[in-house]
C-alpha cells in the first residue's frame, strides 16, 4: 500500500493542474476494494500521508468509530424525532425552488452557447430577480433545515501584507469603479458549500453534464448557470473544463450583468484543515478573485466531507441538534503582471494567502491520494 502511494504521488505532479479532463474522475470515492486490504499499522502510517482526508470527530473513521452510550442515546432520539422533520422541511423547500423556477422560465428559451449548453442564468429582468432572491432565501433556509442556525462571517484584510490596491485608469488616478472580480474562490470542505455560496452571492457552479438531467435539480442547476462539463471528452465537440471555466470567468469579470461563477479550485473536499494544490483554471483569464474560507466548527459530528460516505454523512448531520459555519471574506485579489503571465504562480499566491488567513495547513496530495486512502478504508472495514 505504501508503495502504490509512492506511485500515485509522483503522477500528479505530471499531470495538468488546469481543471482538465480525467478518464477516471467520475470512479466513487468509497467503492469497496477487497484487494486494497491493510493492517492497523500500515492504515496509520497512511492517515500520517492523507491527514487532509482523516476524520477526528466522535464518529471515528468513515463514521463508523464506536460510540460513547451518551452519544447513542442522542443518536437514537434525533434518528426518531429530528430527522424526518428535516427530511420533510427539506424536501419542502427543493420542491418549492423548483416550482418558482418552474414557473420563472415558463415560455422562455433558454440560454445556449457555443457547447449547446443550456442556462436560465442570462434571462435578465423580473424572471431572474425572482429565482436569485428566492434561491438566496431558500438556501439560507435550507441550511436552517441542516442546524447551521447562525452564520458567522468575518471580513478580513491580509495581516502579513497591505491589500492589492484596485488598477489605476490611464491618467494614474484610481478607477472609480474597482475591477469585478472574474470568480469567487473557495476551499472545498463539503457539499454544504454550495448552500452556502447560494444564499451569499448565488453564483454558477461547475458540475457533470449529468447534473442537468436530474429530476429538480436539474432545472436548478440551469437557473443558476452552470458550467456543465464533460470531464471525459477530450474530442472537439466538448471544451476542457479549463475551456469552459476561462469564457465564465471573463464573462463574469467583463460583464456587470453576467451571474458571478464560483470555483473550487482544490477540484475535492478535505476535512477542512488542510488546503490542497490548486488548479489553475479559475486563474487562466487573469481576472481578478474574490477569496472565500469556509470552516466547520465543531463539537461531536464534523460536517466535513472527506471519508464518509454520502448517504451516512447526511443521516449524521441530520442527527445534530447544532452546527456551525464560520466564513471569512478577504478582498479582491489583483493579480500583478508576474501572476497574469504565470497562471500557476497566481493560484499558488492566492492559495498560500487563504491558507495563512484561515490558519489551515498547505498539502502537496491530491485526488489520487484520496482514492488510496478511501481503498485501504474499505479494505480494512471490509475485513471486520
Amino acid at each position: 500500500m505504501e508503495s502504490e502511494l509512492k506511485g500515485l504521488n509522483s503522477k500528479p505532479a505530471k499531470q495538468d493542474r488546469n481543471d482538465g479532463p480525467a478518464s477516471k474522475d467520475d470512479r466513487p470515492l468509497l467503492k469497496p476494494d477487497p484487494a486494497s486490504s491493510v493492517s492497523a499499522e500500515e492504515l496509520q502510517e497512511l492517515e500520517k500521508k492523507c491527514a487532509a482526508y482523516v476524520r477526528r470527530d466522535v464518529y471515528g473513521t468513515m463514521g463508523r468509530g464506536e460510540l460513547p452510550v451518551k452519544e447513542k442515546v442522542l443518536l437514537g432520539l434525533a434518528l426518531v424525532t429530528l430527522v424526518p422533520i428535516r427530511v420533510v422541511l427539506a424536501m419542502t423547500v427543493l420542491v418549492l425552488y423548483y416550482l418558482i423556477c418552474r414557473i420563472c422560465t415558463l415560455f422562455e428559451v433558454p440560454n445556449r452557447d457555443e457547447q449547446e449548453q443550456e442556462d436560465y442564468a442570462h434571462m435578465g429582468g423580473w424572471r431572474q430577480a425572482v429565482i436569485v432572491q428566492c434561491g438566496r432565501a431558500l438556501s439560507r433556509a435550507m441550511l436552517f433545515v441542516f442546524g447551521f442556525y447562525w452564520i458567522n462571517e468575518s471580513y478580513r484584510i491580509p495581516s502579513d501584507s497591505e491589500p492589492k490596491p484596485a488598477p489605476q485608469g490611464k491618467d494614474g488616478a484610481q478607477e472609480k469603479e474597482p475591477e469585478r472580480p472574474g470568480a469567487i474562490i473557495s476551499n472545498h470542505v463539503s457539499y454544504l458549500d454550495i448552500l452556502y455560496h447560494m444564499s451569499n452571492s448565488f453564483p454558477s457552479f461547475v458540475a457533470k453534464r449529468s447534473v442537468a438531467k436530474l429530476p429538480l435539480v436539474g432545472l436548478i442547476s440551469k437557473c443558476l448557470g452552470c458550467v456543465y462539463v464533460q470531464r471525459e471528452s477530450k474530442s472537439s465537440d466538448f471544451k476542457g473544463v479549463a475551456g469552459a471555466v476561462t469564457e465564465r470567468v471573463k464573462e463574469a469579470h467583463q460583464n456587470k450583468s453576467a451571474p458571478p461563477i464560483m470555483l473550487f479550485p482544490e477540484g475535492t473536499t478535505t476535512n477542512g484543515d488542510f488546503l490542497l494544490p490548486f488548479k489553475t483554471g479559475a486563474f487562466l483569464a487573469k481576472a481578478p478573485v474574490l477569496p472565500v474560507i469556509i470552516r466547520y466548527p465543531y463539537h461531536r459530528f464534523s460536517p466535513a466531507w472527506d471519508s464518509i460516505s454520502g448517504v451516512r454523512h447526511v443521516i449524521f448531520l441530520l442527527c445534530q441538534f447544532v452546527n456551525h459555519i464560520e466564513v471569512t471574506r478577504l478582498p479582491v485579489y489583483y493579480p500583478s503582471q508576474q501572476e497574469k503571465d504565470d497562471p500557476k504562480l497566481y493560484a499558488s499566491n492566492v492559495r498560500r494567502l487563504m491558507a495563512n488567513e484561515g490558519n489551515m495547513t498547505l498539502s502537496d496530495i491530491g485526488l489520487a491520494e484520496k482514492r488510496v486512502y478511501h481503498a485501504a478504508l474499505n479494505g480494512l472495514f471490509s475485513q471486520c
